[in-house]
């Protein structure tokens, strides 16, 4: 099966994929479900198309088989919302039922951020745009463990102490960009959601 991997989205190498430590709890039609659950809460969105590496069912294109085998292990989102192109991927984890998982999870808080009453600069849903021809490319951030330099399941007291570090490395008036501060900001939210 050939993955209609967004060109604008930097990809993980096969030798840097990695198991999910202890695995999400949940099927592959289940982790599929919840992708496609989660974007049918969010207003404005239409033509929802769920791609994977592994063949998907017929009469269900957004679900791939339950025992499909796959070369590729990464999972695409892409929809319209709004009017606006907009795309999610992951391919970090080694196998469609966790990159689909964690695809839930980054799409489901991103609505959680946007419900908040926090007003920012740009809607959440701007990290999601598909440049047109004319614009630089967007990616997503990277997973929030990652930014903190933390494990997945590091302990409060670990992620507060982490952030508080990179947040004197990226703060603006330190030399750092706003860009980076804010997804330390986010990382550390998502963190401490979880």
């Amino acid at each position: 099966m050939s993955l209609n991997w967004p060109d604008e989205f930097a990809r993980t190498s096969a030798e840097d994929r990695e198991e999910y430590p202890g695995g999400f709890q949940v099927t592959r039609s289940t982790a599929f479900g919840n992708v496609l659950d989660e974007l049918s809460r969010w207003d404005g969105v239409t033509d929802v198309q769920l791609d994977s590496g592994a063949e998907h069912q017929k009469q269900n294109p957004n679900k791939p088989y339950a025992r499909a085998s796959f070369d590729d292990p990464s999972v695409v989102v892409r929809f319209t919302k709004d009017g606006e192109q907009m795309a999610a991927a992951c391919d970090r984890w080694d196998n469609p039922r966790d990159n689909a998982q964690d695809l839930y999870h980054y799409l489901h808080e991103t609505r959680m951020q946007e419900q908040r009453g926090t007003v920012t600069a740009e809607s959440e849903y701007e990290k999601l745009r598909l440049p047109s021809g004319e614009e630089d490319a967007v990616a997503a951030d990277p997973p929030p463990h990652e930014v903190l330099d933390v494990s997945p399941d590091a302990p409060e007291a670990v992620i507060e102490g982490a952030y508080r570090a990179k947040v004197q490395e990226t703060h603006p008036d330190k030399g750092g960009s706003q860009e980076a501060f804010e997804r330390v900001q986010r990382a550390r939210e998502a963190m401490l959601d979880e």
